[in-house]
């Protein structure tokens, strides 16, 4: 099958874009003139941006549609009002034999009890939305905008600076979102979100306006020392963070409650697709847990590698494994088995290629946080 491509594949091509495929997308891995590295550092000192348009979009329209989502997808929309984004799951139902599995995590834009935008992932994009659509109440419409919307992230201590040069909002509390002009004439909603650990906002923009805005921010970031990143940087970024990345981290093998996330699970609402296994899962105390990995030694763990315990019986095994950049050491995000008794400074090892590499269990954040 052929990948599917951004609104701005051109530009990435003639910016000297390694390009590799994500999703089903063909975007930049990393661009020409530093790679990953400085990318990443551009991230954490300045101000870099980002092509995120494989992530998919959705609207759920009707009377009562946030009422709707809240009752499939994990997270309390009460939690919230109009204006402000959530980040929530998709998990198996209950009655599926893995039920409570992650099918997608994704982030919700509330606009209104009977207006709500979704932005899954680009894989799972399309399931979501077929899973929603089938539940879908009368009056209650779900469509999928995936080739319709673009998605920029602006990430970076710098990016404020950035915004208020293309006169978008940027004074926005965290993961709250307003709609304003930039690029143009172009219409940008403005979130304070993103993916990396940092000040940071995501623009969604029409798909066909895409280029008049990434070429406004180029050539006003000029000023900033913006750097184009490409895919490659945002996952050395999310790592740092703990961050879980789908199909990793999270998946229909892997629930909430393994992956430390259930402080993205609305525990009081009365109704969301896996409730009852989850409860259950929490109650009991899940079979295995989510750590992070910090390897003093020159061996990087990479993803599917064996965690081993001091007499060399696996423990678990690593879901996310880079080079991280600000540490200059290798880190790894696994799913340890919590009968081995594992906790925090616990030291392990990572099977590297046969060879076993020491690693300190810690809880992620490996960095500072500083999103807020």
């Amino acid at each position: 099958m052929t990948a599917r491509t951004s609104p701005l594949h051109d530009r990435h091509v003639a910016a000297g874009a390694k390009l590799a495929d994500f999703g089903g997308w063909s975007m930049p891995i990393e661009y020409a003139g530093g790679g990953v590295l400085a990318e990443h550092e551009a991230v954490r000192t300045g101000v870099g941006l980002f092509d995120v348009s494989h992530l998919g979009t959705a609207t759920v329209r009707g009377p009562g549609a946030a009422a709707f989502v809240d009752s499939c997808l994990t997270n309390d929309l009460s939690r919230i009002g109009p204006g402000q984004a959530q980040y929530t799951m998709c998990c198996l139902p209950d009655g599926d034999p893995r039920a409570g599995g992650v099918v997608d995590d994704l982030i919700v834009y509330l606009h209104g009890p009977d207006d709500v935008l979704l932005v899954p992932n680009a894989a799972n994009a399309a399931e979501v939305v077929a899973r929603l659509a089938g539940a879908a109440p009368a009056g209650v419409t779900v469509t999928d905008r995936h080739t319709e919307v673009a998605v920029l992230a602006v990430q970076g201590p710098r990016s404020p600076q950035l915004l208020a040069f293309l006169g978008l909002p940027g004074e926005l509390p965290y993961m709250s979102f307003v709609t304003g002009v930039g690029g143009g004439s172009a219409e940008v909603t403005v979130c304070r979100s993103g993916y990396t650990g940092e000040h940071g906002y995501e623009l969604l923009v029409a798909a066909d306006r895409a280029g008049e805005l990434w070429d406004v921010l180029v050539e006003t970031g000029q000023d900033e020392g913006l750097r184009l990143c490409g895919l490659g940087a945002r996952d050395t970024l999310r790592t740092e963070m703990g961050y879980p990345l789908h199909g990793h981290e999270l998946s229909p093998e892997i629930t909430p409650v393994q992956a430390r996330a259930g402080w993205a699970v609305g525990w009081r609402k009365p109704a969301f697709w896996g409730r009852e296994a989850l409860l259950a899962e929490r109650e009991a105390g899940p079979a295995r847990l989510l750590w992070g990995l910090r390897a003093p030694g020159r061996g990087i763990p990479r993803p599917g590698m064996a965690v081993l315990d001091a007499d060399g019986a696996r423990v678990g095994e690593v879901t996310s494994g880079t080079f991280s950049p600000s540490l200059r050491t290798g880190i790894a995000l696994a799913l340890l088995d919590t009968a081995s008794g594992v906790a925090e400074g616990s030291e392990l090892a990572v099977d590297v290629r046969g060879r076993p590499q020491t690693v300190q269990v810690v809880l992620p954040p490996f960095v500072p946080s500083h999103v807020r």
